[in-house]
Parts: structure tokens; sequence; C-alpha cells
């Protein structure tokens, strides 16, 4: 179907139903293997408490089918497990009927080993049933068990959802203490398992109501198609009172490795071989065991899919780079101190070049040759003197003085790569001179000229008369 969840869990086809919601084959793009998910299609709150008391449960267990992970989309709630792909023991039955004693015992006590995790977690299932335990598709090796749904389970103590005179589970399943209404308890699961012995046994669902008759006098004698010594250990199992039960999957555990102990030998030839096959059918188009198949895009997604979203090593998610629209800053460049603006995606970050030229082949090296040296001429300058000034041009030749012995003139090479000097940097210019300011006028000069004279000669006739 291609819708996906989370990010995470794309839904791929459904492969089966339930009362509250639809089981999928999904494909988990984080962990890149396919899952079931159960998605939730009732939404009232009685059945969102149930889900959530069920995707809380983590029971780590092989022969324990329990929720791994859930994930939520707008109104729209799953939680994922493993993909158990070999049916029920309801479909087990269907194919072959009646199973061996021994085959039945191999399923009975994976069943009890599954039943002692989830109660050593002081959880009660209470809906054991052969729809509800699912196999792994072994084939004809020894199968493999798996303890699924618990959507009605609830640990000891906790307050219960429905009320009081309302018995959850499936008819045919109860314990006859359900029935009166006791709190959910372990040997209620334990009476149900028996239940599902017997079915195992004899190919048909057992009548829980004439058990209950049945034992009215007693243990009754065990029903066809069930071994003695084994039904030593289910007819305790069956017992309507819960106090003559066993009162752990673990006692009933050791009581059953007894009895297959004096079980007799089967031989091949009594008993059709039983296969557990894949029930589940070939992936639909668009899927492969790899996951999504078809071209893929940018986004590292299969042609016409989603790409989920992944985050990054810091958690936070990858966006994509501008595209356009509001102008960036600009920034200067460390060289030269110019801005400079980031390249545009429109345009190339370089501009188109020419051709290059085809490739010659190459030449030997040789190496440079000097170059001929200009001779001055003979006798004088070869030019004449400025008719008003009399000067005439230098050009690099020897004068016709005296001192023209150690005089060399300069290789061609150095005059021909004679790079012209820089020019000066600029410079800040001067600042500009101070103006004066004018000083007094004469006629107030003079006198104070006059009168600071005469102040210094009274002070020095004063001083040289003491």
């Amino acid at each position: 179907m291609g819708e996906i969840f989370g990010g995470r869990y794309e839904l791929v086809d459904p492969i089966g139903r339930g009362g509250v919601g639809a089981v999928w084959r999904t494909w988990d793009h984080r962990r890149r293997r396919y899952v079931a998910a159960k998605v939730l299609q009732q939404r009232d709150a009685h059945t969102l408490l149930r889900f959530v008391r069920e995707q809380a449960l983590r029971i780590d267990h092989p022969h324990v089918l329990a929720p791994t992970s859930w994930a939520a989309d707008d109104d729209k709630v799953l939680f994922t497990m493993d993909l158990v792909r070999g049916g029920s023991l309801a479909h087990l039955i269907g194919d072959y009927g009646p199973l061996p004693p021994g085959y039945v015992c191999v399923l009975l006590d994976q069943l009890l080993s599954g039943l002692a995790a989830v109660h050593a977690e002081d959880v009660v299932h209470r809906d054991v049933k052969p729809a509800n335990i699912l196999l792994d598709a072994t084939g004809t090796r020894r199968p493999h068990l798996r303890l699924s749904d618990f959507g009605v389970a609830m640990r000891k103590g906790e307050p219960r959802l429905t009320e009081a005179d309302y018995v959850v589970g499936t008819p045919g399943y109860f314990a006859p203490e359900q029935l009166l209404g006791a709190e959910p308890d372990f040997p209620a699961d334990l009476y149900a398992a028996g239940l599902v012995a017997v079915y195992l046994l004899t190919g048909r669902k057992p009548d829980s109501e004439g058990l209950v008759e049945a034992y009215l006098d007693g243990t009754p004698p065990a029903p066809e198609g069930v071994p003695e010594p084994l039904w030593e250990v289910l007819g305790n199992l069956l017992n309507p009172d819960p106090d003559s039960r066993f009162r752990t999957a673990t006692g009933v555990r050791r009581a059953l490795a007894a009895a297959v102990e004096l079980l007799p030998e089967e031989t091949g030839a009594e008993h059709e071989a039983v296969e557990v096959f894949d029930h589940i059918g070939p992936l639909p188009p668009g899927f492969g065991p790899e996951g999504p198949v078809g071209p893929v895009d940018g986004r590292g997604a299969a042609a016409g899919g989603h790409a989920p979203l992944s985050p990054s090593d810091t958690g936070s998610f990858h966006l994509a780079p501008p595209t356009g629209g509001v102008p960036l800053p600009r920034r200067p460049e460390p060289s030269t101190g110019q801005s400079v603006r980031p390249p545009d995606p429109q345009w190339p970050a370089t501009p188109p070049t020419a051709p290059a030229a085809p490739d010659r082949p190459p030449q030997p090296y040789s190496p440079p040759q000097p170059q001929p040296q200009p001779q001055p001429p003979a006798y004088g300058y070869p030019y004449p003197a400025h008719p008003h000034t009399g000067a005439r041009p230098h050009t690099g030749t020897p004068p016709t003085g005296p001192y023209t012995e150690g005089y060399r003139p300069a290789p061609a090479s150095e005059a021909s790569h004679h790079v012209p000097p820089a020019p000066p940097a600029p410079q800040d210019p001067a600042p500009p001179a101070r103006a004066r300011r004018p000083g007094p006028p004469p006629r107030v000069a003079v006198p104070v000229l006059v009168l600071a004279l005469l102040c210094l000669a009274v002070g020095l006739w004063a001083l040289s008369q003491t």
C-alpha cells in the first residue's frame, strides 16, 4: 500500500484481522527487515487504553511474541512485533487434524515455558487459545511456538477495564472461576492451556461445560485419543476447582516431562509427518526480500515510494539547502577583503573554459640558448644631439670618455625581463597648517612693553640697595 507510519514503518499487505485491528506485513526502514504491525481500527478511549497496556508489555522470551515498538500518525496508531510465518495452531489442526502425542507434548512444553515467562512478570494472559499461538515456518523440523496477542492481558492488582459481571476472553476457553467473576489469576491460564492440549490431541474443540459436569464425580476417564500418562497431567489442569490445579507453569512442565517418559514409542507409519509451512503469501509488486524495489530516487527510496526522515548524528533532521528567493548576506573574502556572494545554484560555479587543445606528442627537452648581444656602434653615438639642448638619448652604449674600460652593457635577457617599478602607495595628505592669530595693535603693545621695562628697572634697583 505504501503508507508510512512515523517515517519508519511502511505497510505492505494485510495478513490477519482481529477484534480491534488488522495485522499488516510491514517494512521497517530503520532495521531493514519485515515485521508484523497491528494497526488499531477502533479509536474510543477504552480501546486506546487497552492498546497502551498491550504495547507497554515487553517480554523477551523465545516462546513469547510481545510488542517491540509502536508509532502514531495523526489518529492512527500501531505497534510492531516479529513476523511469524507458520500460521497458528488452528491452521495446523485444519491441515492435519489430530496430532501425534509426542508432537503435542513438545508444543505444550513450549507453551508452558512461555506462560512461565509471562507469569514471572506478574501478567495474566486471559486469552490462551489456538488462534493466539503462532508457529514459525520450520517445515518438518522441530516446531517452534510463540504465544501472542496480549490485548486483554493485565497485571495482577491493576484496575480492570471491564465491569465485574463482564467476562473477557474467548468462549470455550474460559476457566469456570472466570464465569463466576473471580479476579484473573495464573491457574486460569493453565486451565486454557489444558484445553488447547486436548484440542490438539483430538482435533475437536473441547466441550468446557461438559468437562465441568464430568468432574462432579471426580476425575473422568481419558478422552479418546489421549494417552493415559498424558491425561494424568491434563486432568489436573482441567479440574474446575482452581485450588486443585497446578499453581505454576513450571510445576506442570515437570509433571509433563515425567509423563513423556511413560508414553509408548511412536513409529513413522502410524502418523503422517507434520510440516509447518509458510502461510504468508508472496510479496506484492514493488517489494522484494530486501525491501521496496525499483529505481532509487535521490532521497534513497524506491521510485513511487516515500523516503523516511532520518535523524542526523546530533538527533536533528537534515534540511534541504535554500533554492533561491531572499538573497544571502555578503561576506568578506579572507585574502582580498572584497565582498563575495555565494554561488547561485542556477548558474555554474566557474565560467566555462575553452576546449582543451588536442594532445601533442611529448617533445625532447633542450636547454635555452643564449641570446645574441647587441653590438655598440664603432664610433660615437648613433643618434644626433638635440637641436636646442645638445643632449643625446641614452642607449646603454659606453661613452667616448676615458672611463670606458670597465663598462659592460647589461645582458639582453635582463633588459627584456625588466619589470617596471610599482607605483608608490598613496600617502595620507599632510594636515593643513594652523592659521596664526594676529597680535595686539602697536598702540597697545608699545605702552605695555615700556611699563614692563620700567618694572624690571625698579626691581633691579631695589635688589642693588639691599
